[in-house]
């Protein structure tokens, strides 16, 4: 006899399922409809269709925030993948050490994002930071608030500090997870570190990585609080992101009808980037 599903168990999810619901389509919604209308006031708005669309679409301080964008997203994925998954090789399997280094390596985590902002304004001063004073003590003419090249390296390497912790955690978990007998294996053929990491570890690992690089591509491309309390988006607009030229114009400006039309556009490219990172990723699995 066959046995039929009983769902009833969605009823359950049904009333959280509405209230997520509810609560992203009318801030969307509302986003929407300002992007079409030209607001003056709180009771003046007049509707200019896709105006503002077409504008912001053309317009240099979009395209110069979205290029900065990316070559940052890109960065922070090509330093961290790398560098979390050699920590998370590193990091002891088993004993009293194993979980002494899983706090330490946890702890950047833990840290607010403005506090971390903060301490790294303070760490890379070039009167009285550390690393800042350090580097000028050696030779190095380093000055992130009026050097653009520095300003970008000291945000790279903040966030980097800040985040690398995800990435190694997560590879620490995928790899605690293969089976010994896979080890076995590979000892009685006895492969070689790179064989391992490069047969047993990585393809075991591939799950766990394109959580992490969706996790921190997301992350980044959407970086607001910590270049904003380091650098301001400075000096000049060389470390001014997406958000933080969404946030001059809303608040800053108050375009309300350019910036809500900026918002959708900026909001748009990231289910784009997403939607063709999962595709690319199950042309891959389905290719095998």
């Amino acid at each position: 006899m066959k046995k039929i599903p009983n769902n009833k168990a969605w009823f359950l999810v049904l009333p959280v399922f509405l209230l997520v619901a509810f609560s992203a389509i009318v801030p969307i919604m509302t986003v929407v409809n300002y992007s079409v209308q030209d607001i003056f006031d709180q009771n003046t708005a007049y509707f200019v269709g896709a105006e503002w669309y077409r504008e912001m679409l053309r317009s240099p301080r979009l395209l110069d925030s979205l290029l900065r964008q990316f070559s940052y997203s890109f960065s922070v994925l090509l330093i961290e993948i790398p560098l979390g998954i050699a920590v998370a090789l590193m990091m002891p399997a088993k004993g009293r050490m194993a979980s002494v280094s899983l706090i330490l390596v946890a702890i950047p985590l833990l840290i607010p994002w403005n506090v971390v902002g903060t301490i790294w304004q303070t760490f890379s001063r070039a009167d009285i930071g550390l690393f800042g004073w350090s580097l000028n003590a050696i030779g190095i003419d380093y000055n992130y608030a009026s050097n653009a090249g520095d300003a970008w390296f000291t945000v790279l390497l903040m966030d980097v500090w800040h985040w690398t912790s995800l990435i190694a955690l997560l590879c620490y978990s995928g790899l605690r997870a293969i089976p010994e007998a896979f080890y076995q294996a590979a000892r009685i053929d006895r492969a070689s570190s790179w064989a391992i990491f490069r047969f047993i570890q990585l393809p075991r690992l591939k799950s766990v990585l394109v959580i992490g690089v969706l996790l921190r591509f997301m992350d980044s491309f959407m970086i607001y609080t910590e270049p904003f309390v380091l650098t301001g988006g400075g000096p000049g607009n060389s470390t001014t992101f997406l958000s933080q030229a969404l946030t001059k114009m809303a608040i800053g400006q108050f375009d309300i009808g350019p910036a809500a039309a900026f918002s959708l556009i900026y909001y748009l490219i990231v289910l784009l980037v997403c939607y063709l990172f999962f595709t690319i990723i199950n042309l891959q699995d389905k290719a095998k």
